[in-house]
């Protein structure tokens, strides 16, 4: 899939793109597929944080096989089983990636399962464990609990002994949070938001605010943190970047913590390749249940990504592109 101009996700084009060689520090991956992400949609429309060259090949992650491995590269060999954080280049047969972005998939791990972890589940481990210090025992509530990153921080939230929260905007999403391990429910389309923290805490409020949605929410999710908490900031699904007044977050000596998981892969690939590790191992035992909403075949991206604008994803979008056998 080729973006050719920054422009809706109609405008990406199905075709052929100059096939990747491996320079120092990278390999190739045939891709077997690749995992579809909210920021995907904003990043073909120039919405993004970062906005690569253009012309560019879209998708942010990705589950193959090593097809080639470039210099100074140790660990990996070809046909080696991997996923990987690509930043860009996904939607596409082959990927080229730096060694530090990538990582090996156990025995026994379907690749197109694998293929959607790195992005939700990292991020979510990544913003619990390094940026929350989620503690056992600590209260945490997930806005938009029913999308792609909001289901695994409910998943991983309890598996670190969190009391978690799940807030979503429809029953069905919060029967799927449920089923991913939340030990309280919100439909903040029906009931008040800030009303029900209040009775599910006996007005302490949440220690930790798992936010990927922004808007109007927020504000109420700040409102709503106990002495010491720390709200998490993910993302904008919402559309609307909100604005934190520092009065509030002084009065409970909180916090409001970014999150960029890529950046920090970057920056810090020794943490996040070992937190990274620690995922697969689980999904590997089975202590992980990743939920895949849709798949689609790779000429179908433009409605995987038209799929995510309409926000009734419950948990994963893929894109099939080869054969995992």
């Amino acid at each position: 899939m080729i973006c050719t101009a920054f422009a809706p996700v109609e405008e990406l084009q199905h075709g052929d793109f100059p096939e990747p060689q491996a320079g120092p520090g990278e390999v190739v991956i045939d891709v077997v597929a690749a995992g579809v992400n909210y920021p995907d949609v904003l990043i073909v429309q120039g919405k993004y944080q970062t906005k690569p060259a253009l012309p560019f090949v879209p998708g942010s992650e990705a589950a193959g096989r090593i097809a080639a491995v470039g210099p100074d590269v140790t660990g990996f060999a070809v046909g080696d089983r991997v996923i990987a954080f690509t930043g860009s280049g996904a939607f596409a047969e082959k990927v080229r990636v730096p060694a530090t972005q990538v990582w090996p998939v156990p025995d026994g791990v379907d690749l197109e399962v694998a293929a959607g972890i790195a992005i939700t589940y990292g991020t979510s481990y990544h913003a619990l464990k390094d940026r929350a210090q989620l503690k056992p025992g600590e209260t945490l509530l997930v806005l938009g609990a029913g999308g792609g990153v909001g289901l695994t921080a409910v998943e991983l939230g309890k598996r670190m002994g969190a009391r978690v929260i799940a807030a979503a905007s429809s029953a069905d999403k919060l029967a799927l949070a449920k089923a991913q391990g939340a030990d309280e429910l919100i439909d903040y389309a029906q009931e008040d938001l800030r009303e029900r923290i209040k009775a599910l805490t006996d007005g302490r409020g949440v220690d930790v605010v798992y936010d990927p949605v922004g808007g109007p929410m927020n504000l109420t999710a700040v409102k709503s943190l106990a002495w010491g908490g720390r709200l998490l900031v993910i993302g904008f699904a919402g559309g609307d970047i909100p604005s934190i007044p520092a009065n509030l977050l002084l009065l409970k000596s909180a916090s409001a913590v970014g999150v960029l998981w890529g950046n920090s892969v970057r920056a810090d690939p020794v943490t996040q390749g070992a937190n990274m590790r620690q995922l697969l191992s689980w999904l590997a035992e089975g202590a992980l249940k990743p939920v895949i909403d849709t798949r689609f075949a790779l000429p179908d991206a433009v409605a995987a990504l038209q799929h995510l604008e309409k926000r009734k994803v419950k948990g994963k979008v893929l894109l099939t592109v080869a054969p995992a056998s």
